[in-house]
This record gives structure tokens, sequence and C-alpha cells, in this order.
């Protein structure tokens, strides 16, 4: 019996899925420099552009590039669904064996993504790119980065890598899984850090920001931030119990002295000071529970109503394989 051999010709496609938000002066040189650094791994390619509620011309641009290149595509989003979202639609659609991710404020250096490609070919699901120095951004911020990913390793069971953004690349697999993923409140370095998978990193410096603002504001900062740790870890929760047994213990023994010295102590003068302290304590340590119990029916309640991740107000992808 002679074995039969089955031959495949399986075209290699990368896809690069960039959010956008008001980054008009940055699409055209972030356009070519994608361009030029794809081209050179010989292989077809796709640009993603999520166009995130963007109050620009960023849209206009796009499809101008569009019409240019056929493998400029484009996801013109509702509103603004906030930066995780609109990498999800990106990755809803992307067709390509490997999917870059990668923000469009040139922050993070196109030219990167050959290096992150071919360590992928090394047998990697995973590859990301973890930032060995921060230009432009101001102490406070770094500050606050640093603290929030060390905090966030400490309190979670599973192994996000510090100092890396989502400037990574993924095998198809894990883009596969990402789509299963229901929750709505997105941490995508965390969830594919959840995965598992063979994954590794490379170092780079990241770029400062060649024009316009950010969109990241401090609200959107800390909103990232509760949504990484009510993802991934209950420790608020434990910490909301063990506190309330802490007051209680110390309230008991409050409620003891004041009774022993009442009836033993002489010249025992009641005052409202202790009293007010004593309210304003547990009321305190009572409204932060309820507030971070608060967080997480929250979360769940925005998971229950299955309300759709993002709309689509219009595309140029076709939903063909």
């Amino acid at each position: 019996m002679h074995a039969t051999t089955y031959i495949t010709n399986i075209k290699t496609l990368i896809s690069i899925v960039i959010p956008i938000f008001n980054e008009e002066k940055n699409i055209p040189a972030l356009v070519e420099r994608l361009r030029k650094s794809v081209c050179s791994l010989g292989i077809e390619y796709e640009f993603i552009f999520v166009n995130d509620g963007s109050r620009d011309h960023s849209l206009k641009l796009i499809k101008q590039f569009s019409l240019e290149n056929n493998s400029i595509k484009y996801i013109d989003l509702s509103r603004n669904f906030g930066h995780q979202i609109s990498i999800c639609a990106g990755i809803e659609l992307a067709k390509g064996n490997q999917i870059v991710l990668i923000d469009g404020d040139l922050q993070d250096p196109p030219e990167l993504i050959p290096t992150l490609y071919h360590k992928m070919q090394e047998g990697y699901e995973v590859v990301y790119a973890r930032r060995k120095h921060r230009k432009g951004e101001g102490f406070f911020k770094l500050w606050t980065a640093k603290v929030f990913y060390r905090i966030l390793a400490k309190i979670t069971s599973i192994d996000i890598p510090l100092d890396t953004g989502d400037f990574r690349i993924i095998d198809k697999k894990v883009a596969d899984i990402l789509r299963k993923m229901p929750e709505q409140q997105k941490f995508l370095r965390g969830q594919i850090a959840w995965m598992g998978f063979r994954q590794t990193y490379m170092d780079y410096d990241r770029d400062e920001r060649v024009a316009g603002s950010t969109g990241y504001s401090y609200l959107k900062m800390i909103r990232f931030a509760l949504d990484g740790i009510t993802s991934f870890s209950n420790l608020p929760l434990r910490f909301a119990t063990i506190t309330g047994f802490i007051v209680s213990a110390i309230s008991f023994l409050m409620i003891i002295y004041s009774l022993c010295a009442k009836f033993f102590l002489p010249g025992y003068q009641p005052g409202w000071a202790s009293l007010m302290l004593a309210v304003l304590f547990i009321g305190g340590i009572q409204l932060i529970g309820i507030g971070i119990i608060g967080e997480y029916i929250s979360r769940m309640s925005s998971n229950i109503r299955k309300r759709p991740l993002y709309v689509v107000n219009e595309t140029n992808i076709s939903n063909e394989n």
C-alpha cells in the first residue's frame, strides 16, 4: 500500500490592525512606514485601520489610501468605543495567518514588525514588544504605569508581562480564541497572557508621539486599570471582606473599652469626638466595600445584557474568507 501525499498551497497573509482616533497628522507617514516594513517580508498583507469615532479627517484619509491600495482596509465604528474594543473589531475581521497589533500614533515603530515576524517563526504563538524606554512621557505617567503593572502582577494568578502595551504579533489560533471571549471590559494583554501558548518578547525603545495629542486621558487610564484588575483578580473583593472583619474586631474592642471605662474608670467623660471618629471610620470602610462590589456587579451586568461589543458604520472588508 502506498501512502498518498497531499500538497496544499496555503497563502501566507499578515494582517496589521491599527486603531485610529484623531490621527490625521500621522496617517500618511504611518501608511508609508507600514508599507515599507511589511513589504520587506515578501508576503501578502492587509492593513486594517479601525476608526474609533475620530472627529478629524482620519477616515477620509484612510479611504483615499484604500482607493490607491486594495490591501488597505478600514472599519468605521459608529462612535468612540475605546481603544481595546477597536482592536477587537480589527481582529474580528482580520484574515491573516499572523496578526500584528500596533497603535496609530507612531510611538511603536512599524520597522520592528519584520523582527517580530521572524521571531515568531522560531515556534512562538505570541511575540510582544517590551518597552525599555518611553520617550516624551511625563514622570507621573511613567511612574503610575510602572506601579500599576507591578501591582497587577502581584494580585493576579497569571503572568502578565511587565512594561508592555498591545504592540505584538499573534498567531491565528490566538486570534480565534480572542474572538470567542465575550467579556465587554477588554484587557487584551491580560487575555492573551491568560491563554498560555508559547510567548516571548523583543525589547525596543518607544518613540515620542510624532504629531497630535494622546487620546488616553487620566480618566481613561484609571478605567483601563480597573478593567485589568477586575478582569483578572478577586483581590479587591477579598480586601473588602478582610477589612470588614478587621473593622468589626476594632469596633468590638472599642465597645469593650467603652463599657470598662464607664463602669470602672473614675472621671470618665463621654465625648462626641470618639463617637464621630468611629462612625466616620466604619462608614468609610463600608462605602469602600460597597464601591468595590459595585464595580464587579457593574461588569457582570454589562456581560449579562449581551449587547454587541461595537457597531460598524461602514467597512470595505468583505465577509468572504
